[in-house]
Protein backbone atom coordinates (compact mmCIF):
# COMPACT_ATOMS: atom_id res chain seq x y z
CA UNK A 1 0.00 0.00 0.00
CA UNK A 2 1.63 3.10 -0.89
CA UNK A 3 2.07 5.40 2.00
CA UNK A 4 0.39 9.26 1.47
CA UNK A 5 2.80 11.86 2.30
CA UNK A 6 1.36 15.47 3.24
CA UNK A 7 3.86 18.37 2.89
CA UNK A 8 4.00 19.77 6.43
CA UNK A 9 1.56 23.10 5.05
CA UNK A 10 -1.07 20.21 4.60
CA UNK A 11 -0.67 19.11 7.53
CA UNK A 12 -0.95 21.81 9.60
CA UNK A 13 -3.96 22.77 7.86
CA UNK A 14 -5.40 19.40 8.66
CA UNK A 15 -4.61 19.65 12.10
CA UNK A 16 -5.58 23.36 13.11
CA UNK A 17 -8.70 22.59 10.81
CA UNK A 18 -9.63 19.19 13.10
CA UNK A 19 -9.22 21.68 16.13
CA UNK A 20 -11.62 24.02 15.12
CA UNK A 21 -14.04 21.40 13.84
CA UNK A 22 -13.85 19.86 16.87
CA UNK A 23 -14.33 22.67 19.32
CA UNK A 24 -17.37 23.81 17.34
CA UNK A 25 -18.97 20.54 16.97
CA UNK A 26 -18.28 20.14 21.26
CA UNK A 27 -19.75 23.65 21.62
CA UNK A 28 -22.63 23.23 19.91
CA UNK A 29 -23.54 19.89 21.74
CA UNK A 30 -22.63 21.80 25.38
CA UNK A 31 -24.22 24.76 24.04
CA UNK A 32 -27.93 22.95 22.92
CA UNK A 33 -27.61 21.08 26.18
CA UNK A 34 -27.19 23.65 28.23
CA UNK A 35 -30.02 25.90 26.23
CA UNK A 36 -32.44 22.90 26.84
CA UNK A 37 -31.85 22.42 30.34
CA UNK A 38 -31.92 26.12 31.40
CA UNK A 39 -35.05 26.79 28.90
CA UNK A 40 -36.37 23.39 30.57
CA UNK A 41 -35.57 24.88 33.83
CA UNK A 42 -36.80 28.03 33.28
CA UNK A 43 -40.60 27.18 32.16
CA UNK A 44 -40.87 24.96 35.00
CA UNK A 45 -39.59 27.75 37.24
CA UNK A 46 -42.02 30.18 35.71
CA UNK A 47 -45.53 27.67 36.23
CA UNK A 48 -44.43 26.77 39.74
CA UNK A 49 -44.28 31.01 40.03
CA UNK A 50 -47.79 30.82 38.47
CA UNK A 51 -49.14 28.22 40.54
CA UNK A 52 -48.14 29.63 43.81
CA UNK A 53 -49.53 32.96 43.69
CA UNK A 54 -52.91 30.98 42.41
CA UNK A 55 -52.27 28.99 45.69
CA UNK A 56 -51.88 32.15 47.93
CA UNK A 57 -55.01 34.04 46.30
CA UNK A 58 -56.88 30.86 47.13
CA UNK A 59 -55.37 31.13 50.75
CA UNK A 60 -57.37 34.30 51.37
CA UNK A 61 -60.52 33.64 49.34
CA UNK A 62 -61.45 29.89 49.00
CA UNK A 63 -63.17 28.50 46.25
CA UNK A 64 -64.88 31.38 45.56
CA UNK A 65 -66.76 32.38 42.31
CA UNK A 66 -64.40 35.42 41.74
CA UNK A 67 -61.34 32.88 42.70
CA UNK A 68 -62.67 30.96 39.94
CA UNK A 69 -62.79 34.12 37.50
CA UNK A 70 -59.03 35.20 38.31
CA UNK A 71 -57.72 31.42 37.38
CA UNK A 72 -59.39 31.87 33.93
CA UNK A 73 -58.23 35.34 33.38
CA UNK A 74 -54.75 33.82 34.25
CA UNK A 75 -55.24 31.13 32.13
CA UNK A 76 -56.39 33.14 29.07
CA UNK A 77 -52.91 35.52 29.50
CA UNK A 78 -50.63 32.99 30.17
CA UNK A 79 -49.36 30.51 27.45
CA UNK A 80 -49.81 27.46 30.04
CA UNK A 81 -53.11 25.71 30.76
CA UNK A 82 -54.09 26.06 34.17
CA UNK A 83 -57.05 25.02 36.05
CA UNK A 84 -58.41 24.20 39.75
CA UNK A 85 -59.98 20.94 40.78
CA UNK A 86 -61.13 20.20 43.74
CA UNK A 87 -62.83 17.15 42.56
CA UNK A 88 -62.20 14.33 44.70
CA UNK A 89 -61.81 12.02 41.93
CA UNK A 90 -59.71 14.16 39.76
CA UNK A 91 -57.54 14.11 43.61
CA UNK A 92 -57.55 10.60 43.77
CA UNK A 93 -59.25 10.68 46.89
CA UNK A 94 -61.33 7.96 45.92
CA UNK A 95 -58.81 5.24 45.04
CA UNK A 96 -58.44 2.23 45.37
CA UNK A 97 -62.22 2.45 44.86
CA UNK A 98 -62.80 3.55 41.77
CA UNK A 99 -59.80 2.62 40.22
CA UNK A 100 -61.42 2.45 36.27
CA UNK A 101 -61.35 6.24 36.59
CA UNK A 102 -58.46 8.43 35.74
CA UNK A 103 -57.04 10.76 38.30
CA UNK A 104 -55.10 13.70 37.68
CA UNK A 105 -52.71 12.69 40.09
CA UNK A 106 -51.13 9.23 41.47
CA UNK A 107 -51.20 8.69 44.73
CA UNK A 108 -47.45 8.99 45.33
CA UNK A 109 -47.74 12.70 44.21
CA UNK A 110 -51.18 12.78 46.34
CA UNK A 111 -48.87 12.29 49.28
CA UNK A 112 -46.09 14.87 48.80
CA UNK A 113 -48.92 17.03 47.75
CA UNK A 114 -50.88 16.89 51.00
CA UNK A 115 -47.05 17.39 52.41
CA UNK A 116 -46.80 20.60 50.69
CA UNK A 117 -44.61 19.87 48.33
CA UNK A 118 -45.42 20.80 44.86
CA UNK A 119 -44.90 18.13 42.31
CA UNK A 120 -43.25 18.71 38.31
CA UNK A 121 -43.29 16.33 36.33
CA UNK A 122 -42.39 15.72 32.42
CA UNK A 123 -43.88 13.07 29.75
CA UNK A 124 -46.92 11.76 28.62
CA UNK A 125 -49.97 12.69 29.95
CA UNK A 126 -53.19 10.33 28.80
CA UNK A 127 -55.89 12.23 29.88
CA UNK A 128 -54.62 15.13 27.65
CA UNK A 129 -53.11 12.49 25.07
CA UNK A 130 -50.04 14.87 24.93
CA UNK A 131 -46.40 14.85 26.21
CA UNK A 132 -46.75 17.80 28.55
CA UNK A 133 -44.34 19.34 31.55
CA UNK A 134 -46.44 20.11 34.32
CA UNK A 135 -46.75 21.47 37.84
CA UNK A 136 -48.85 20.53 40.09
CA UNK A 137 -49.42 22.98 43.47
CA UNK A 138 -51.41 21.91 46.47
CA UNK A 139 -54.73 23.55 47.88
CA UNK A 140 -54.46 22.49 51.27
CA UNK A 141 -56.75 23.60 54.51
CA UNK A 142 -54.35 22.20 57.55
CA UNK A 143 -53.06 18.35 56.27
CA UNK A 144 -55.91 17.96 53.85
CA UNK A 145 -55.89 18.82 50.54
CA UNK A 146 -58.33 20.57 49.29
CA UNK A 147 -57.64 21.16 45.81
CA UNK A 148 -54.56 21.26 42.83
CA UNK A 149 -53.67 23.95 40.49
CA UNK A 150 -52.63 22.02 37.54
CA UNK A 151 -50.29 24.05 35.25
CA UNK A 152 -48.90 22.49 31.86
CA UNK A 153 -47.43 22.97 28.51
CA UNK A 154 -47.43 20.80 25.37
CA UNK A 155 -43.29 19.45 25.45
CA UNK A 156 -44.02 20.18 21.28
CA UNK A 157 -44.25 24.52 21.94
CA UNK A 158 -41.51 23.72 24.10
CA UNK A 159 -39.23 21.67 21.30
CA UNK A 160 -40.25 23.73 18.78
CA UNK A 161 -38.54 27.00 20.80
CA UNK A 162 -35.48 24.77 20.97
CA UNK A 163 -35.34 23.79 16.97
CA UNK A 164 -35.40 27.34 16.10
CA UNK A 165 -32.53 28.36 18.40
CA UNK A 166 -31.16 24.97 17.37
CA UNK A 167 -31.19 26.13 13.61
CA UNK A 168 -29.52 29.39 14.63
CA UNK A 169 -26.80 27.73 16.38
CA UNK A 170 -26.37 25.26 13.64
CA UNK A 171 -26.42 27.89 10.89
CA UNK A 172 -23.82 30.52 13.02
CA UNK A 173 -21.39 27.73 13.27
CA UNK A 174 -21.72 26.48 9.69
CA UNK A 175 -20.80 29.75 8.84
CA UNK A 176 -18.12 30.77 11.87
CA UNK A 177 -16.49 27.24 10.83
CA UNK A 178 -16.27 28.05 7.27
CA UNK A 179 -14.60 32.03 7.95
CA UNK A 180 -11.96 29.68 10.50
CA UNK A 181 -11.10 27.72 7.71
CA UNK A 182 -10.51 30.50 5.37
CA UNK A 183 -8.35 32.14 8.07
CA UNK A 184 -6.75 28.88 9.02
CA UNK A 185 -5.56 28.27 5.31
CA UNK A 186 -4.13 31.46 4.69
CA UNK A 187 -2.59 31.98 8.26
CA UNK A 188 -0.93 28.23 7.33
CA UNK A 189 0.34 29.47 3.81
CA UNK A 190 1.86 32.43 5.86
CA UNK A 191 3.79 30.61 8.43
CA UNK A 192 5.39 28.13 6.24
CA UNK A 193 5.65 30.40 3.07
CA UNK A 194 8.82 31.33 5.06
CA UNK A 195 9.78 27.33 4.81
CA UNK A 196 9.12 27.15 1.45
CA UNK A 197 11.63 30.07 0.60
CA UNK A 198 13.97 28.81 3.08
CA UNK A 199 13.57 25.38 0.89
CA UNK A 200 14.34 27.22 -2.32
CA UNK A 201 17.42 28.88 -0.67
CA UNK A 202 18.95 25.18 0.73
CA UNK A 203 18.31 23.81 -2.73
CA UNK A 204 20.20 26.88 -4.47
CA UNK A 205 22.69 26.35 -2.08
CA UNK A 206 23.21 22.84 -3.08
CA UNK A 207 23.84 23.65 -6.49
CA UNK A 208 26.68 25.95 -4.95
CA UNK A 209 24.74 29.18 -5.17
CA UNK A 210 25.70 30.88 -2.14
CA UNK A 211 24.63 34.49 -3.24
CA UNK A 212 21.16 33.67 -2.61
CA UNK A 213 20.02 34.93 0.57
CA UNK A 214 16.67 34.38 2.75
CA UNK A 215 14.73 37.63 3.44
CA UNK A 216 13.77 37.66 7.65
CA UNK A 217 10.61 39.77 7.97
CA UNK A 218 9.54 38.27 11.46
CA UNK A 219 11.79 37.98 14.81
CA UNK A 220 10.21 34.22 15.60
CA UNK A 221 11.78 31.10 15.90
CA UNK A 222 11.23 31.02 12.24
CA UNK A 223 13.38 34.59 11.37
CA UNK A 224 15.74 33.11 13.67
CA UNK A 225 16.19 30.18 11.08
CA UNK A 226 16.54 32.63 8.24
CA UNK A 227 19.16 34.42 9.78
CA UNK A 228 21.07 31.26 11.09
CA UNK A 229 20.03 30.38 7.09
CA UNK A 230 21.69 33.42 5.59
CA UNK A 231 24.69 33.18 8.06
CA UNK A 232 25.11 29.61 7.24
CA UNK A 233 24.83 30.72 3.38
CA UNK A 234 27.83 33.43 3.77
CA UNK A 235 30.25 30.57 5.69
CA UNK A 236 29.94 28.36 2.93
CA UNK A 237 30.23 31.30 0.46
CA UNK A 238 33.53 31.72 2.44
CA UNK A 239 34.70 28.58 2.85
CA UNK A 240 34.15 28.11 -0.63
CA UNK A 241 35.91 30.92 -1.79
CA UNK A 242 38.65 29.88 0.49
CA UNK A 243 38.60 26.21 -1.14
CA UNK A 244 39.20 27.89 -4.48
CA UNK A 245 42.20 29.63 -3.57
CA UNK A 246 43.40 27.12 -1.71
CA UNK A 247 43.43 24.53 -4.56
CA UNK A 248 44.76 27.84 -6.62
CA UNK A 249 47.77 28.11 -4.19
CA UNK A 250 48.61 24.97 -3.90
CA UNK A 251 48.55 23.69 -7.64
CA UNK A 252 50.79 27.33 -7.80
CA UNK A 253 53.25 26.22 -5.29
CA UNK A 254 53.96 22.87 -6.60
CA UNK A 255 53.43 23.79 -10.11
CA UNK A 256 56.37 26.21 -9.89
CA UNK A 257 58.91 23.41 -8.04
CA UNK A 258 57.33 20.53 -10.65
CA UNK A 259 58.52 22.65 -13.44
CA UNK A 260 61.97 22.89 -12.61
CA UNK A 261 62.13 19.50 -11.81
CA UNK A 262 61.10 17.97 -14.82
CA UNK A 263 62.73 20.63 -16.90
CA UNK A 264 66.11 20.21 -15.32
CA UNK A 265 66.02 16.37 -14.97
CA UNK A 266 65.22 16.21 -18.83
CA UNK A 267 68.11 18.19 -19.65
CA UNK A 268 70.07 15.84 -18.16
CA UNK A 269 68.15 13.24 -19.23
CA UNK A 270 68.80 14.30 -23.14
CA UNK A 271 72.32 15.41 -22.47
CA UNK A 272 71.62 19.22 -22.84
CA UNK A 273 73.81 19.86 -19.60
CA UNK A 274 77.04 18.03 -20.87
CA UNK A 275 79.37 19.87 -18.58
CA UNK A 276 79.93 18.57 -15.29
CA UNK A 277 79.86 21.60 -13.52
CA UNK A 278 76.69 22.44 -15.28
CA UNK A 279 74.96 18.80 -14.48
CA UNK A 280 76.35 19.81 -11.05
CA UNK A 281 74.28 22.86 -11.10
CA UNK A 282 71.49 21.09 -12.17
CA UNK A 283 71.24 19.00 -10.08
CA UNK A 284 71.51 21.33 -6.69
CA UNK A 285 68.45 23.16 -8.57
CA UNK A 286 66.48 19.77 -8.75
CA UNK A 287 67.62 18.99 -4.64
CA UNK A 288 66.10 22.66 -3.87
CA UNK A 289 62.88 22.65 -5.12
CA UNK A 290 62.25 18.60 -4.04
CA UNK A 291 63.32 20.54 -0.85
CA UNK A 292 60.94 23.36 -0.89
CA UNK A 293 57.75 20.39 -1.83
CA UNK A 294 58.75 18.78 0.93
CA UNK A 295 58.99 21.42 3.30
CA UNK A 296 55.29 22.79 1.86
CA UNK A 297 54.07 19.15 2.13
CA UNK A 298 54.84 18.83 5.84
CA UNK A 299 53.88 22.65 6.67
CA UNK A 300 50.46 21.65 4.87
CA UNK A 301 50.52 17.94 7.02
CA UNK A 302 51.46 19.82 9.84
CA UNK A 303 48.44 22.09 9.78
CA UNK A 304 46.04 19.92 8.74
CA UNK A 305 46.71 18.04 12.54
CA UNK A 306 46.78 21.11 14.27
CA UNK A 307 43.21 22.23 12.73
CA UNK A 308 41.92 18.77 13.14
CA UNK A 309 43.43 18.58 16.75
CA UNK A 310 44.89 15.34 15.58
CA UNK A 311 48.19 16.07 16.82
CA UNK A 312 48.90 15.37 20.16
CA UNK A 313 50.64 17.85 22.30
CA UNK A 314 53.23 16.97 24.65
CA UNK A 315 52.48 19.36 27.68
CA UNK A 316 55.59 19.92 30.32
CA UNK A 317 56.54 22.99 32.37
CA UNK A 318 58.64 25.13 30.07
CA UNK A 319 60.88 27.99 31.40
CA UNK A 320 60.06 30.32 28.03
CA UNK A 321 62.20 32.48 28.38
CA UNK A 322 65.44 29.91 28.23
CA UNK A 323 63.23 28.37 24.76
CA UNK A 324 63.38 31.77 23.07
CA UNK A 325 66.85 32.25 23.82
CA UNK A 326 67.84 29.00 21.93
CA UNK A 327 65.67 29.80 18.98
CA UNK A 328 67.27 32.63 18.59
CA UNK A 329 70.64 31.10 18.57
CA UNK A 330 70.06 29.36 15.34
CA UNK A 331 68.79 32.43 13.79
CA UNK A 332 71.98 34.60 14.61
CA UNK A 333 73.95 33.38 11.65
CA UNK A 334 71.65 34.44 9.16
CA UNK A 335 70.92 38.10 11.34
CA UNK A 336 74.65 38.72 10.72
CA UNK A 337 75.23 37.43 7.22
CA UNK A 338 71.99 40.19 6.33
CA UNK A 339 73.30 42.95 8.38
CA UNK A 340 71.01 43.63 10.67
CA UNK A 341 70.78 44.32 14.80
CA UNK A 342 69.09 41.57 17.27
CA UNK A 343 67.66 43.23 20.29
CA UNK A 344 66.33 40.52 23.14
CA UNK A 345 64.72 41.38 25.91
CA UNK A 346 63.68 38.28 27.89
CA UNK A 347 62.00 38.27 31.55
CA UNK A 348 63.29 34.74 32.69
CA UNK A 349 60.50 34.17 34.92
CA UNK A 350 57.86 33.85 32.10
CA UNK A 351 57.09 29.50 32.98
CA UNK A 352 54.02 28.41 31.17
CA UNK A 353 53.10 24.68 30.43
CA UNK A 354 53.38 23.48 26.73
CA UNK A 355 54.39 21.60 24.04
CA UNK A 356 58.43 22.50 23.39
CA UNK A 357 58.30 21.37 19.98
CA UNK A 358 55.47 23.27 19.08
CA UNK A 359 56.48 26.54 21.34
CA UNK A 360 59.99 26.52 19.34
CA UNK A 361 57.80 25.88 15.87
CA UNK A 362 56.39 29.29 17.59
CA UNK A 363 59.37 31.48 17.96
CA UNK A 364 60.73 29.68 14.33
CA UNK A 365 57.90 31.02 11.78
CA UNK A 366 57.63 34.48 13.92
CA UNK A 367 61.56 35.27 13.41
CA UNK A 368 61.73 33.87 10.24
CA UNK A 369 59.23 36.08 8.70
CA UNK A 370 60.21 38.89 10.56
CA UNK A 371 63.92 38.22 8.59
CA UNK A 372 62.66 37.85 5.02
CA UNK A 373 61.33 41.79 5.87
CA UNK A 374 64.18 43.14 7.55
CA UNK A 375 65.77 45.39 4.94
CA UNK A 376 69.37 45.08 3.62
CA UNK A 377 72.46 46.40 6.40
CA UNK A 378 69.82 48.52 7.97
CA UNK A 379 67.67 45.87 9.63
CA UNK A 380 66.45 45.82 13.31
CA UNK A 381 64.86 42.36 14.83
CA UNK A 382 63.56 42.88 18.20
CA UNK A 383 62.24 40.01 20.12
CA UNK A 384 60.54 40.51 23.69
CA UNK A 385 59.25 38.75 26.11
CA UNK A 386 57.69 39.81 29.13
CA UNK A 387 55.01 39.10 31.82
CA UNK A 388 51.54 40.51 32.05
CA UNK A 389 50.66 39.42 35.94
CA UNK A 390 47.43 41.06 35.59
CA UNK A 391 46.04 39.22 32.79
CA UNK A 392 48.31 36.03 33.88
CA UNK A 393 49.81 35.90 30.70
CA UNK A 394 53.38 35.86 29.37
CA UNK A 395 53.72 38.18 26.18
CA UNK A 396 55.95 37.44 23.28
CA UNK A 397 56.67 39.71 20.92
CA UNK A 398 58.70 40.13 17.81
CA UNK A 399 59.13 43.15 15.63
CA UNK A 400 60.83 44.08 12.31
CA UNK A 401 61.46 47.85 10.77
CA UNK A 402 60.16 46.10 7.48
CA UNK A 403 58.19 47.85 5.42
CA UNK A 404 55.11 47.55 6.85
CA UNK A 405 52.21 45.70 6.39
CA UNK A 406 48.35 47.64 4.82
CA UNK A 407 45.61 48.01 7.28
CA UNK A 408 42.93 46.35 4.97
CA UNK A 409 45.76 43.41 4.78
CA UNK A 410 46.67 42.84 8.56
CA UNK A 411 42.82 40.60 8.77
CA UNK A 412 44.15 38.00 6.96
CA UNK A 413 47.46 37.46 8.04
CA UNK A 414 47.05 33.62 8.65
CA UNK A 415 44.83 32.23 6.37
CA UNK A 416 46.76 29.22 4.78
CA UNK A 417 48.73 30.27 1.15
CA UNK A 418 47.43 33.75 1.95
CA UNK A 419 50.81 36.61 1.32
CA UNK A 420 50.74 39.64 1.16
CA UNK A 421 53.10 39.82 -1.68
CA UNK A 422 50.56 38.90 -4.78
CA UNK A 423 53.45 38.50 -7.21
CA UNK A 424 54.45 35.40 -4.76
CA UNK A 425 58.27 35.94 -5.34
CA UNK A 426 60.33 34.10 -2.76
CA UNK A 427 62.26 37.77 -1.45
CA UNK A 428 59.76 38.33 0.93
CA UNK A 429 58.04 35.28 1.59
CA UNK A 430 57.48 31.54 1.84
CA UNK A 431 54.79 29.37 1.38
CA UNK A 432 52.00 31.27 3.61
CA UNK A 433 51.64 28.51 5.94
CA UNK A 434 53.88 30.12 8.66
CA UNK A 435 51.37 32.50 10.22
CA UNK A 436 48.70 30.09 9.81
CA UNK A 437 50.78 27.22 11.62
CA UNK A 438 51.01 29.83 14.25
CA UNK A 439 47.74 30.62 14.78
CA UNK A 440 47.16 27.25 15.41
CA UNK A 441 49.75 26.24 17.91
CA UNK A 442 48.70 29.31 19.82
CA UNK A 443 44.85 28.34 19.62
CA UNK A 444 45.73 24.58 21.18
CA UNK A 445 47.88 26.35 24.04
CA UNK A 446 44.66 28.45 24.86
CA UNK A 447 46.35 32.11 23.79
CA UNK A 448 45.71 34.17 21.65
CA UNK A 449 47.72 35.94 18.56
CA UNK A 450 47.86 39.47 17.45
CA UNK A 451 49.43 41.35 14.55
CA UNK A 452 50.31 45.24 14.40
CA UNK A 453 51.57 46.64 11.79
CA UNK A 454 52.41 50.53 10.46
CA UNK A 455 53.31 50.93 6.65
CA UNK A 456 57.11 52.26 6.05
CA UNK A 457 57.29 51.82 10.27
CA UNK A 458 57.33 47.46 10.25
CA UNK A 459 55.45 45.16 11.72
CA UNK A 460 54.92 43.50 15.20
CA UNK A 461 53.86 39.58 15.87
CA UNK A 462 52.46 39.64 19.31
CA UNK A 463 51.60 35.90 21.01
CA UNK A 464 50.24 35.69 24.43
CA UNK A 465 49.89 32.20 26.25
CA UNK A 466 48.85 31.32 30.05
CA UNK A 467 51.24 31.80 32.32
CA UNK A 468 51.71 29.14 34.69
CA UNK A 469 51.19 30.15 38.39
CA UNK A 470 52.50 27.97 41.25
CA UNK A 471 49.65 27.07 44.17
Amino acid sequence: MKRISLKLNQKLWLLVSSGVIFTVLVTYALTQYLYEKLYVQNIGASLTYQGERIAKMYEREGFTPAFRATVDRINEASEAEIFVTENPRQLGACLPFEVEYDALITEEERSRLVAGYTVSKVGYEGRFGRQIMAVIVPLLDGKRLEGIVYLYLPLASITEAVSEVRDVILVSSLVFVLFSLYIVRHLVNRMTRPLRQMEHAASRMALGNFKEKFAVTSEDEVGNLGLALNHMASALEQVDAQRREFLANISHELRTPLSYIKGYSEAIIEGVADAPEQRERYLHLIHREAGRMERLVHDLLDLAQLEGSSYPLRITLLPLGQLVEDTLEKFRPFIAEKGAVLTVDIDPDAIILGDEDRLEQIVHNLCDNALRHLPEKEGVLLVRLHIDRSAGQCVLAVTDNGCGIPPEEVSRLGERFYRVDKARTRKHGGSGLGLSIVKQIVHLHKGTFAIESKRKEGTTAIVRLPLYEDE
